[in-house]
């Protein structure tokens, strides 16, 4: 019998726990510094309605209907041997995705935790530990990676009720609580106001143009793990009573909500960092050290605000723990329900076993900072993902069928015959997200 969800609101944490990661807290709001702030996030959250919610919808419903691993579920998309190989080929493809992101995103996750523990020991006056731990080294960031690894698989490998829902259903709700409480601190901060106004007044003049519409297209796709198979994933651990549509904007919204809720709080704390002194910008207008902007600015703003600024410092970084955990979670899951249904093996050792092999690819990784990193985060999100967020939506809307899809949909959902929304999504789904899709693959090669 296959596991499900034991809730509508286990799963909508879960599938928001998948997309809500670093990718929101740490990408958007460097995309939105670097993109005039207010433009690129009027941007964003049209786009998000444009590209991701539509082909969210389909993810998940390609999921529901295959109830199965990712590969299993898209072959039976296929009406012929032929057709089946194909859309197997996507699948495996699609496989390779969060392996490949897992394997980059927990090194980063080990930085948080060591950052994370570093705001304990000083707060114990420990100075010499908090050294190590703030210090890019080689042995922090290996044991880093590993412990982030450990808690990972603890619980993936209790199952989806017990495991993934479960601590989904906490972990999303305290994200929500700590970000709030930062961002009302923040608020009482000198130049916190300027750096909300530019967050929030958008500058119409820069809005239409090409490169920032791009940023904030691929922006979209990927925070909502569009072709990561996450959302398949978890789509296929739904039951048939669940209304999709539905279900997908409520994921969508609470994505939208996180990273938006991360602006506020980040934003806000730039610019109380430069009245503090610290350096953001470079004199051509440029976000310096954007790939380390949760690392260097934060903790500098941090160190600027004395005793609260420990205890702000501990709060931010278990946010950013909860976000990367509930991602990671996700992305271990796609590689395990596959092994366990392909080879009728226990939970429990696939996911030490596969988790184990991916641990071991992080530390060469990190043994070959210099040449793995960057082409691994290149390769895995810049190139196969967007190809395999492409797959699924032709492979849904053209090889599926609107027939076949509109059986899977009404199943939840028995007023979608007569609704806006059935009218526009299927020739939607097929024309114009391909074609926004292409354009994102076409910007990132």
């Amino acid at each position: 019998m296959r596991e499900h969800f034991g809730s509508r609101f286990g799963f909508i944490m879960a599938a928001a726990g998948a997309a809500v990661g670093l990718g929101n807290i740490w990408g958007f709001p460097t995309q939105a510094a670097s993109n005039g702030g207010g433009a690129f996030l009027m941007a964003y959250l049209v786009l998000v309605l444009l590209l991701g919610f539509p082909m969210l919808v389909m993810e998940v419903a390609i999921g529901r209907f295959g109830q199965a691993n990712p590969v299993d579920s898209v072959r039976k998309l296929g009406r012929n041997p032929l057709q089946k190989r194909m859309a197997s080929l996507v699948g495996y493809a699609g496989m390779l995705v969060p392996s490949l992101v897992l394997s980059f995103y927990a090194i980063v996750a080990g930085w948080l935790l060591a950052f994370l523990v570093a705001a304990v020991t000083r707060i114990l006056g420990w100075e010499q530990a908090t050294s190590w731990l703030q210090d890019f080294g080689l042995g922090r960031n290996i044991v880093g990676t590993l412990v982030f690894y450990l808690l990972t698989i603890l619980v993936v490998q209790a199952g989806v009720r017990k495991g993934i829902e479960r601590w989904s259903a906490r972990l999303m709700p305290a994200l929500f609580v700590l970000f709030l409480l930062l961002f009302f601190y923040i608020l009482t901060q000198d130049g916190a106001i300027m750096g909300l106004k530019h967050y929030l007044v958008p500058d119409f003049s820069k809005v239409l143009e090409p490169d920032l519409l791009i940023s904030a297209m691929g922006q979209a796709f990927f925070s909502l793990t569009i072709g990561g198979c996450s959302m398949l994933m978890y789509g296929s651990y739904l039951n048939k009573q669940e209304d999709i549509p539905r279900t997908a904007l409520q994921i969508t919204l609470l994505d939208t909500g996180v990273a938006f809720l991360a602006g506020l709080v980040i934003l806000p704390a730039m610019f109380v960092a430069m009245k503090n002194g610290v350096t953001i910008y470079a004199e051509d207008g440029s976000l310096l050290s954007s790939d380390t902007l949760v690392f260097t600015v934060l903790p500098a703003l941090f160190d600027t605000m004395g005793p609260i600024g420990l205890v702000m410092a501990l709060v931010f970084f278990v946010l950013m723990g909860i976000a990367a955990l509930t991602s990671s979670i996700s992305m271990l899951e796609v590689p395990v329900s596959y092994s366990t249904e392909r080879f009728n093996a226990p939970r429990p050792i696939m996911t030490w076993l596969i988790g184990g092999l991916l641990a071991l690819v992080s530390v060469i990784i990190c043994f070959n900072f210099g040449s793995l990193f960057g082409f691994v985060i290149r390769l895995s999100t810049q190139q196969i993902q967007p190809l395999v967020g492409l797959g699924f939506v032709l492979l849904g809307g053209w090889m599926w069928g609107r027939t076949k899809l509109f059986e899977e949909l009404v199943l939840g959902s028995p007023a979608l015959a007569k609704s806006l929304f059935w009218r526009i999504w299927p020739w939607y789904v097929r024309i114009v997200c391909p074609l926004l899709v292409i354009l994102v693959i076409a910007s990132s090669w």
